[in-house]
């Protein structure tokens, strides 16, 4: 990795900047015990959010063509569950505004803030998320220039476009990027293949290892260790 040549930096959200595990956990729930009392039929399939899944399954494989747009494979999948055990589809989309309500609500890492405070001081921010989560919703906007996400872009990491469109709203070239994220795939792997440089967030150590060791990326644990490595000032 070269900071010399540095000029941007984008971010990938989920697992980055806060853990999203508890929000999908809080939102599915959130969702299932809406069913139950809005479309009581669904009880008889919803035994636990768990069964939610199956459904967001049928809805990927059947929906190809929506593969970057998770909102709508969400819906999607909640018409399906509401129409297998007779209930109104059109309960569809308040099922989904409570479900996307709770999947917005995230807890940022506690070193997030004081490090995009260091970051954005230096470097114009970019969020760019192949999900749905929402840097406004997370009290974020204030450090980013702008947000990215599959669904409105068409394109999803790994794919070069998606941090070519990074780029260009941070107003860099490709080579000038940045990336930070936690999926070596999505993020370092597409990043370093589209022409920019790659940080990988590996939050947890223990959980992940390289699988090429002495690539040409960086390696943090979290937002203060991003900090020092770029020689921000605090």
């Amino acid at each position: 990795m070269d900071p010399s040549r540095i000029a941007a930096i984008s971010f990938d959200l989920d697992d980055t900047l806060w853990p999203f595990l508890p929000c999908l956990v809080r939102a599915e729930g959130a969702l299932m015990a809406w069913l139950i009392e809005n479309a009581p039929a669904t009880a008889s399939v919803l035994h636990s959010p768990a069964a939610l899944r199956p459904y967001r399954d049928r809805a990927v494989e059947g929906h190809p063509h929506l593969r970057h747009d998770l909102s709508e494979l969400r819906r999607v999948a909640i018409r399906t569950l509401l129409g297998d055990v007779g209930e109104d589809v059109r309960l569809a989309e308040a099922a989904f505004e409570v479900f996307f309500a709770e999947r917005l609500r995230v807890e940022l890492y506690t070193d997030v803030l004081p490090g995009l405070a260091r970051l954005s001081r230096r470097y114009p921010l970019v969020a760019l998320t192949n999900g749905n989560a929402c840097i406004h919703q997370a009290g974020l906007t204030s450090y980013f220039k702008g947000s990215l996400s599959a669904g409105t872009l068409g394109a999803a990491k790994p794919e070069a476009a998606a941090f070519h469109a990074a780029a260009s709203l941070a107003g860099v070239e490709p080579f000038q990027l940045l990336h930070v994220g936690d999926d070596w795939a999505l993020d370092v792997e597409g990043a370093l293949n589209a022409g920019a440089q790659a940080a990988w967030m590996v939050r947890h150590p223990s959980e992940a290892a390289p699988p090429t060791p002495g690539a040409a990326h960086g390696v943090v644990r979290d937002m203060a260790m991003l900090c020092d490595l770029l020689a921000c000032p605090e």
